[in-house]
């Protein structure tokens, strides 16, 4: 559906945000990257829809091509869903305002002048049902929860009805308790609606529940790539640059002393 091949990334400064990497993502999977603040987990993400360009390599779409013509890129774009960490909502429309956002990209720039159709209204408020808040409708969402901003970011992303949903940090400014409860959320509506979704997280046991692959990345390189059950002691060492003490005369008391 959707492949890296030898994609990287090097950014204005010279810095290397991802090395050439090549990966192919399924239909249907909930892919997790996982890694240390500053692995490459974002940039290999945002690639994949070009808000970071590769600079060698390319980004290859099922039925579309590759992203470096114009024209493709903004097919892909329309089908793509984008969560963040901050949420990304206009803080001063209500969540049904909000969530009607996701519906922009099916309408041409003169459409956009005229109110939304009555069909899209129903999508959205159907959204907000599947998030569990269809009764905040008309909140405007600065009187919100973070975990609450996050649910409606969701359902601005399914009310788009995208056939990809890429999350970048998604639950990394809440409580566990909260980022368990809306990553579960996330994670069961991409498998009703078959929707393939990637999250970069930071958090392990949340990556081993709810991811059908995990892919580690250490200093813009891909270091894991496998099921939960797969992520061993070893994986993770490489992954977060664990030390393992290796005991030795020099590290023990010297037994004459």
């Amino acid at each position: 559906m959707l492949q890296l091949k030898s994609a990287g990334v090097i950014y204005p400064n010279g810095v290397v945000g991802l090395k050439p990497t090549t990966l192919a993502f399924e239909r249907r999977a909930f892919t997790v990257l996982l890694g240390l603040s500053g692995a490459g987990k974002s940039t290999l993400l945002r690639s994949l829809n070009h808000l970071f360009a590769p600079t060698s390599g390319s980004v290859v779409v099922d039925g579309l091509g590759t992203l470096e013509e114009t024209d493709n890129l903004r097919k892909h774009r329309r089908q793509t869903a984008m969560i963040f960490q901050q949420h990304q909502l206009i803080s001063r429309y209500t969540c049904l305002q909000n969530v009607l956002v996701g519906r922009l990209g099916h309408y041409s720039m003169w459409r956009t002048l005229f109110p939304f159709a009555k069909a899209d209204r129903y999508l959205a408020l159907d959204c907000l049902d599947r998030v569990g808040l269809l009764s905040q409708a008309l909140q405007r969402v600065y009187n919100l929860s973070g975990g609450q901003q996050q649910r409606v970011g969701i359902a601005r992303a399914i009310a788009q009805q995208p056939n990809l949903i890429l999350a970048d940090e998604p639950v990394a400014s809440l409580d566990p308790e909260t980022a368990h409860r809306v990553l579960g959320m996330l994670h069961e509506i991409t498998k009703q609606d078959e929707i393939p979704t990637i999250v970069s997280l930071h958090q392990v046991d949340l990556a081993k529940a709810f991811a059908d692959r995990i892919i580690g990345l250490n200093d813009g390189e891909v270091v894991f790539d496998g099921s939960p059950s797969e992520l061993k002691e070893s994986a993770l060492d490489k992954i977060y640059e664990r030390q393992t003490l290796v005991e030795t005369d020099a590290y023990m008391p010297d037994a004459a002393a």
